[in-house]
């Protein structure tokens, strides 16, 4: 049986897929890794489900990255939250490698349990590397999702226009309309 994805906003980039585990629904919080089922909809998701077991020890330790990743993302440059993350990242590293077809990059694990974890850790740098500023929060105050904006002029504010940007437009509509 294949379960949904039930989440609002999916393919982001997979550290911030991995932080948008959690949302908002009716004003209250969801979270899709409260089991090891619901880290299969996440790693199948992100099309880690044939390198990774989706069991209790790699969703504690993809727990652990989502926090550190929050943390970050929350507080970008806090020494805590920059600990946490390297601690994450100390569980796995890139090896070089030389294919028929080339050059390469393997990660490798001492414990493939924190595969998913290192992999979202990991592919956070690739993001503060290419742009950090475009590492964002939905602006929509009962939002809690992250977004990587890709728009030409850099200036999106909303996880999902028809979601989060509708419902501003509505409130700051009603606002006007309430006081004249």
């Amino acid at each position: 049986m294949t379960v949904t994805d039930p989440r609002p906003l999916t393919g982001e980039p997979v550290s911030l897929d991995l932080l948008n585990t959690r949302w908002m629904k009716d004003g209250v919080r969801q979270d899709l890794l409260t089991d090891p089922e619901g880290l299969g909809v996440w790693l199948a998701a992100n099309r880690l489900e044939d390198r990774f077991a989706a069991d209790a020890t790699t969703l504690r330790h993809t727990l652990a990255a989502r926090g550190a990743l929050l943390a970050l993302a929350d507080r970008p440059g806090d020494p805590d939250a920059v600990a946490r993350v390297d601690a994450v990242l100390g569980h796995g590293r890139i090896r070089a490698t030389l294919t028929v077809e080339g050059p390469g990059e393997e990660p490798e694990f001492e414990d493939p349990a924190w595969g998913p974890a290192w992999t979202a850790a990991h592919d956070y740098l690739t993001l503060l590397r290419a742009a950090p500023d475009r590492i964002r929060a939905c602006a929509h105050d009962a939002c809690i999702l992250h977004f990587f904006d890709t728009s030409r002029n850099g200036t999106r504010r909303w996880c999902s226009m028809t979601t989060c940007g509708n419902r501003a437009k509505a409130s700051r509509h009603y606002a006007r309309t309430k006081d004249n």
